[in-house]
């Protein structure tokens, strides 16, 4: 009877350890997410006549890069100042990584969506004309 209470005992505090271990390493991989970016804090960009907003909204952190162009495409103005990279597909530029901050749908399902003014783009970041006035937003997604 001892025995079956002490492996019972012991089984309960594995278990709880796992769930622990399992809980810590989720918590350690979304507080990693923000390590590997460029910028962490809002940043202003070039010289031009345009003006650029975008917000970069990855977990619960939001960050603003403005930039001034003469670019009119906002794919093109953020590639610039290597904001963005990613791979050409079938419709157009495929975004990998923002700021430094890669999603791969591969591995954990993340990408990068692209918003204009809150809602989600019809058109790529490589073929959305910049308008003034506008806030883009690329929200890591899961």
């Amino acid at each position: 009877m001892k025995r079956t209470i002490k492996q019972s005992i012991a089984l309960i505090l594995s278990l709880t350890f796992i769930l622990f271990l399992a809980s810590c390493s989720t918590d350690q991989e979304a507080s990693n997410l923000w390590e590997n970016a460029t910028y962490q804090s809002d940043m202003q960009f070039g010289e031009g006549s345009k003006t650029v907003v975008v917000e970069v909204i990855a977990e619960e952190k939001t960050i603003t890069f403005t930039i001034k162009t003469d670019k009119s495409i906002v794919g093109d103005a953020l590639t610039d100042h290597g904001l963005i990279s990613g791979e050409e597909g079938p419709y157009g530029l495929y975004i990998k990584s923002v700021n430094g901050i890669t999603a791969d749908y591969d591995v954990d399902q993340a990408y990068w969506a692209f918003n204009i003014n809150g809602e989600y783009a019809m058109t790529g970041v490589d073929t959305t004309e910049i308008a003034e006035g506008t806030t883009y937003q690329l929200v890591y997604t899961k």
